[in-house]
């Protein structure tokens, strides 16, 4: 019951300006109050905040400030942002500074039941402001390629370079300067990191901007620290690919539709030379009408892919056309009427047209698609939609599909991987028990490798069964050494490298790969709760709850999130909302482990006793580990380590987790701690001999 279910979900984006006070803290509480209703005031008489309506702005206050996220465009909090500095120079007493961003956010209801707003993009404009002084405007890379575009912009930006953040995190940061609006100076964390003396390059720039326009100047300046691949525009060979449009009479193939396209998404992923945004993004905007030009925005994409499906019997009709996003033009477009024979040789044709479009040179051989019976085809990405349901009844007819699958084609990998998926959130979920659902999943991976052995995927299978179903994280490394050496640009198989760090105790490598991926795949809930149990793991609680409340207001039946939730609450000291959230929780298992914990931050040592003896009554070998830790939480240190015993005997996959495992905080200075550390594996010096180092993603 310990391993994060995989499972996707969308979110919004919003662009956020984050304010606050300097020096707040030192301020007498009249102060305080003052400087607060000041600060409200210049805010809500900008233009920006005036004419936005409720569904356009949402505002959060943020202790010592605000944050004010826009839903239209970048240029809002920007302007925003100038006409608070110009009320500010009659306020010397009110020293503000801001940051912007543009990434992913979500409304929520709190527990009074009033709206408010979480998510990555709040966490990461805090981030960007805060490397900021009294008077900077800073913004993300991410919005100041958005302006340096415009003419009122481009001259207004100041490259900073990079900025050591949390974690040992980099964020790479312009400031937005416009004389006498804003703070010229080098920011103090840039002074740091810097030698005082310029970058020799700097002189160069200086003389380029003093013999052109100012748009061009504004433009090269900003461009000119953006050589680098890593902080480049926009890739012009960036693409995604949206979900293809059913246009079946009967609407009942948008199973087929999306298959269609994500094998086309993972064909071309398959490309180092494409920068290809990753599934969960770009089905994120089906069926909304959202424009391509916009569409491309959010994702950071030059180009799209779109289409259409009709199936019909053996007949099946693909529509695809490539458009340039910036200028809205048909790169090309061709309708394939074709039998469904043919359907893997159309996929590899408009790849091959994608790739010629985009002039791509390949270093090798263009990737091909996986065939198979076309017939089994079309029963494999109905199986794979069932599967991303995740309950018990779904499980079961993706199962049977599977099953289908390989009785046409016993030969087709990819159905076999399908299969030791299902096996493996069924165990993650409870459907069946962990030793059942990896050892049926440990076959079906076996099978699939028998078939091909450089398949990435089953090796990620495999490393996650090492890992929680057999408790070892030396084979666990060598699986996903072999996926990330066959795929190391696959956002999946970086997930699962995440979360094998994590269980290694490399918090900080682990918590900076995870916002790489939140990066590559950036309206993914997945990623999300996985960044809210990083945030939580290393200690920074306020930015764990906003994640999980994010993902709560798009999932609000997701098993497993109140708890965790509440878990993070309940560290941070606020007892009474964890409980409150754990009550809320949809999972019965869940839930029961939730309860002791809260009872006993709160007190109330009885219920705490009688929430237990439940919890073991129902769950003892299903959630040994998990009786342990709350064991470890209330203070008996005897009980946590005799359930730890019995999570061993139990083959409990929660064990993979241990060292990162806060709750386990107030036995890590009781003898028997390294001992059984040491019993299991995971003793530091044991971890430490483990190689496992993943490259940066591209």
């Amino acid at each position: 019951m310990a391993a994060e279910v995989k499972k996707e979900i969308e979110l919004e984006i919003g662009h956020v300006l984050f304010i606050d006070i300097v020096g707040y803290s030192k301020l007498l509480n009249e102060e305080q109050k003052e400087r607060l209703n000041q600060l409200t005031e210049i805010v809500l008489a900008t233009t920006p905040v005036r004419q936005a309506t409720d569904e356009q702005l949402v505002r959060l206050p943020t202790g010592d400030g605000m944050a004010l996220v826009f839903r239209r465009s970048a240029e809002e909090p920007a302007r925003c942002a100038l006409e608070v500095a110009e009320a500010l120079r009659k306020h010397p007493e009110l020293p503000v500074r801001m940051g912007i961003h543009s990434g992913p956010v979500s409304e929520v209801t709190d527990v009074s039941g009033r709206t408010n707003i979480a998510g990555a993009g709040i966490n990461m404009a805090q981030r960007v402001m805060d490397c900021g002084d009294a008077g900077h405007i800073l913004l993300s890379q991410h919005v100041a390629d958005d302006l340096v575009h415009s003419r009122q912009w481009a001259s207004r930006l100041r490259d900073l370079g990079e900025c050591e953040v949390k974690h040992g995190v980099r964020l790479h940061l312009v400031n937005l300067y416009a004389e006498p609006l804003g703070n010229a100076a080098l920011p103090e964390k840039f002074q740091q990191a810097k030698p005082k003396s310029l970058p020799r390059n700097n002189a160069g720039r200086i003389a380029a901007l003093a013999v052109i326009t100012v748009l061009v100047a504004g433009a090269a300046y900003y461009f000119v620290a953006h050589r680098a691949p890593k902080n480049a525009a926009i890739s012009e060979n960036s693409i995604a690919v949206l979900p293809f449009v059913d246009m079946s009479q009967a609407k009942d193939q948008g199973y087929f539709s999306d298959g269609i396209s994500e094998e086309l998404l993972n064909l071309l992923a398959k490309i180092p030379q494409l920068k290809v945004a990753a599934r969960t993004s770009s089905f994120s905007f089906k069926g909304k009408g959202v424009e391509i030009p916009e569409i491309a925005r959010q994702l950071h994409v030059a180009n799209v892919l779109e289409g259409s499906v009709r199936r019909s019997g053996d007949q099946v009709r693909i529509t695809a056309q490539l458009i340039r996003a910036a200028e809205g033009y048909h790169l090309w477009s061709e309708t394939y009427d074709r039998k469904m024979d043919d359907i893997f040789k159309i996929q590899d044709e408009i790849a091959g047209e994608v790739v010629k479009e985009l002039k791509v040179k390949l270093l090798g051989a263009a990737p091909k698609v996986r065939t198979t019976d076309p017939k089994a085809y079309a029963l494999f990405l109905q199986a794979v939609e069932l599967g991303r349901q995740f309950n018990a009844e779904a499980f079961a007819k993706s199962d049977a599909l599977y099953r289908q699958v390989l009785e046409i084609d016993p030969r087709y990998a990819p159905a076999w991987h399908g299969l030791a998926g299902n096996f493996i959130n069924k165990a993650n979920t409870g459907v069946l028990s962990s030793r059942e659902g990896y050892t049926h999943a440990r076959e079906a991976t076996e099978k699939a490798l028998a078939i091909d052995p450089d398949y990435a995927p089953a090796h990620t299978d495999l490393g996650w069964v090492a890992m929680y179903g057999d408790n070892d994280p030396a084979a666990a490394g060598r699986h996903y050494r072999r996926a990330l050496a066959l795929d190391s640009n696959d956002v999946r198989v970086l997930a699962d490298a995440v979360t094998f760090l994590q269980n290694l105790g490399r918090l900080d490598e682990a918590l900076a790969l995870e916002e790489a991926v939140v990066r590559r795949d950036s309206v993914n809930v997945t990623t999300l709760s996985n960044l809210g149990y990083l945030q939580c793991a290393t200690g920074r609680y306020d930015a764990a709850i906003a994640s999980f409340r994010t993902l709560l207001s798009l999932s609000p039946s997701r098993g497993g999130a109140h708890t965790q939730l509440g878990k993070a609450l309940v560290l941070k000291g606020d007892a009474t909302g964890a409980l409150a959230e754990i009550e809320q929780e949809k999972s019965e298992g869940d839930r029961m482990i939730g309860l002791p914990m809260a009872y006993c931050a709160l007190g109330r040592k009885a219920d705490a006793d009688a929430a237990l003896n439940a919890l073991i009554a129902k769950y003892e070998k299903d959630a040994a580990y998990n009786i342990a830790y709350v064991y470890a939480f209330c203070g008996d240190a005897d009980k946590a380590f005799e359930w730890l015993d019995k999570a061993v005997a139990y083959q409990d996959g929660g064990l993979a987790e241990i060292v990162m495992e806060t709750l386990f905080d107030k036995i890590h200075s009781d003898p028997r701690w390294l001992p059984f550390l040491r019993k299991i594996g995971k003793a530091p010096d044991q971890l430490a001999e483990i190689e496992f180092k993943v490259p940066p993603p591209q």
